[in-house]
């Protein structure tokens, strides 16, 4: 994937451009966005584009479990955090973006980064993800929590301390509590 902008920083115009995907020889992805016609597509393209498009937002929620692979889940948007106070992004018309606002320890913690189509993605990990899950239950449903903390755990993707330190973050301890001493039981 390449933008608009580095085209130009090589001598490639932006006419140009509009030819060579009128001849199938490049995608526009985005705006602004391109890649090669020849290349692979990626299950998660989509996330790339959006981590493109708005560097300082992480991937979560229903778009992180898809990327990490639990659940049952295929969500219709991209799920985003940025930092409370930001601003949401205006120009990403495509692929339609969910965004919630995360603050302080709630947004920073947590951050892994995944290669996907050679974009660097920014996506909370497994259990900082079950953490938000469970911060979001009245949005997400409590169903999709539950079962994407039940297979994490029997697949063995997070530990006790990091959940209890999430949980502790996102301020749900209260409510794991009794799924976790459920589960371990």
């Amino acid at each position: 994937m390449f933008t608009a902008h580095e085209a130009a920083r090589h001598g490639i115009h932006s006419q140009v451009l509009t030819r060579l995907v009128r001849r199938g020889a490049i995608e526009r992805v985005g705006r602004g966005q391109y890649r090669f016609s020849h290349g692979p597509i990626s299950e998660h393209q989509t996330l790339a584009v959006v981590a493109r498009a708005v560097p300082d937002g992480v991937v979560c929620l229903l778009s992180a479990l898809s990327l990490h692979g639990i659940g049952t889940e295929l969500p219709a948007q991209v799920w985003l955090a940025i930092p409370r106070g930001a601003r949401p992004p205006t120009k990403v018309h495509y692929p339609p973006l969910r965004v919630v606002k995360f603050s302080g320890k709630a947004f920073t913690e947590g951050i892994e980064t995944r290669r996907i189509a050679g974009q660097p993605v920014r996506v909370y990990g497994v259990a900082k993800t079950l953490a938000d899950l469970f911060k979001y239950r009245n949005k997400i449903g409590l169903g999709v929590a539950l079962e994407a903390l039940r297979e994490a755990w029997r697949e063995r993707r997070f530990g006790m301390d990091d959940m209890d330190r999430y949980a502790r973050i996102c301020r749900v301890e209260r409510v794991m509590t009794p799924y976790l001493e459920a589960l371990v039981a």
